[in-house]
């Protein structure tokens, strides 16, 4: 019988590892690869699945990743072996191991993020837009090669509660393996039998490391019409999808949930499926009819698009995709890949981003992606790296205290 932290223990570069409240995954070697274009790889990997099962493979499940675009580049398969556990518990200290020196490079540079975000609200206020999400990305080089199990099992340490991923996503022609890996937050969907479940995160603050203050936060998060609004947008959608799904849907009012580096207005929407056993039913399926949300692109999605397009220099590649797992029954679960990065031998890529409507301030949504950059930064040991202009007055200290992802406060 493996525990949780076997298989953390266990974990090597070109493993799939995937964590959560539900359980761990830890996966190895390729039984079969999923195919199938956007929007339709639920479909592909319900074949692969199939077929597995006629091929004598016990419980097969296909897991992997889709990047944020249409086209964007995908990692799905039915791995050969496949090990669970129950869910990691207890925040414990995370090991020590990783003490490279780092070199960070700003894409864009903060001001040109503040003057990206000045833009888009021009965009709003010309009503082409109700919200977009606009991320900035920090590459990191070290001087030596990144210990991606170690840095793994930090982020796990960190925040147990979270969804922590890892997998290979090389692609031919890379000089060096590609890690994926991160500690999301948010649950894009989950199923189990004709139960489905979905937790939109969207309004957000930093954490302090004052309790008054953070208790302040609080109130100002649960009060803010920006971010209340900010957060109607994404809860809305993603219950409309539902709703075509499902018979019944529970859709509460929102309330206020922490991580380690931030708190979130949260709803989590749970439903039942009308047809549990439908292809499009699936976990996967469902997934890909959600992606994305406006948690991560925007309202409306089209022109979303096309500001992230205009306004940001750097490909998201994987970032604020999708990565999980579903089996042969459809059952699963799929998060929304932030507080995340690629790392490719001494280069980490992180991405963070921030939801922009009318009444944003851009120096307020620069402070808030330095905040969640943190979960990464603090699992590398990096130490003071954005002392951007203006972002300090919002993100605080990083957490000190015991409480951790997860924390609801009604």
């Amino acid at each position: 019988m493996h525990t949780a932290a076997d298989l953390l223990a266990a974990y090597l570069p070109g493993s799939y590892y995937f964590s959560s409240p539900r359980g761990v995954l830890l996966a190895d070697g390729v039984h079969a690869r999923v195919g199938g274009t956007a929007g339709a790889r639920g479909r592909g990997a319900a074949a692969a699945l199939a077929a597995a099962t006629r091929d004598g493979v016990e419980e097969p499940v296909a897991v992997g990743a889709i990047g944020f675009w249409p086209d964007a580049e995908a990692t799905l398969f039915l791995p050969s072996v496949v090990r669970r556990a129950a869910p990691l518990t207890g925040r414990k200290p995370a090991p020590a191991g990783l003490a490279p020196r780092w070199s960070i490079t700003h894409r864009p540079a903060p001001r040109m993020y503040a003057d990206s975000v000045r833009r888009a609200l021009d965009i709003i206020h010309a009503g082409g837009l109700d919200k977009v999400v606009l991320a900035r990305c920090l590459e990191l080089t070290a001087d030596a090669p990144v210990r991606v199990p170690q840095l793994l099992t930090r982020l796990v340490r960190n925040d147990p509660a979270a969804y922590a991923f890892a997998l290979d996503v090389s692609a031919p022609g890379d000089a060096a393996p590609r890690t994926l890996l991160g500690a999301s937050p948010e649950l894009l969907v989950a199923r189990r039998g004709d139960t489905v479940v979905a937790n939109p995160l969207a309004g957000s603050v930093p954490r302090a490391a004052d309790d008054a203050d953070n208790q302040s936060r609080i109130r100002d998060l649960r009060r803010s019409p920006k971010d209340r609004a900010e957060h109607a947008h994404v809860a809305a959608q993603v219950a409309a999808v539902l709703r075509r799904h499902c018979v019944a849907l529970d859709v509460p009012e929102p309330t206020v949930v922490g991580t380690p580096t931030m708190w979130h207005l949260s709803t989590r929407i749970t439903g039942r499926l009308a047809d549990p056993g439908h292809p499009d039913s699936s976990a996967l399926a469902l997934a890909e009819a959600l992606h994305p949300t406006p948690a991560v692109c925007g309202v409306p999605e089209q022109p979303a698009r096309t500001t992230i397009a205009d306004l940001e220099p750097e490909d998201r590649g994987y970032y604020s995709g999708l990565v999980g797992w579903v089996d042969a029954h459809g059952d699963g679960e799929w998060v929304v890949t932030i507080r995340s990065a690629e790392v490719y031998g001494r280069t980490v890529r992180a991405f963070a981003g921030a939801g922009i409507v009318a009444g944003s301030d851009p120096a307020a949504e620069l402070a808030e992606t330095s905040a969640k950059f943190r979960t990464l930064l603090g699992a590398l040991g990096v130490d003071g790296g954005l002392s951007e202009p203006g972002s300090e007055s919002r993100a605080g200290a990083p957490e000190t205290g015991t409480a951790g992802h997860g924390e609801v406060i009604a």
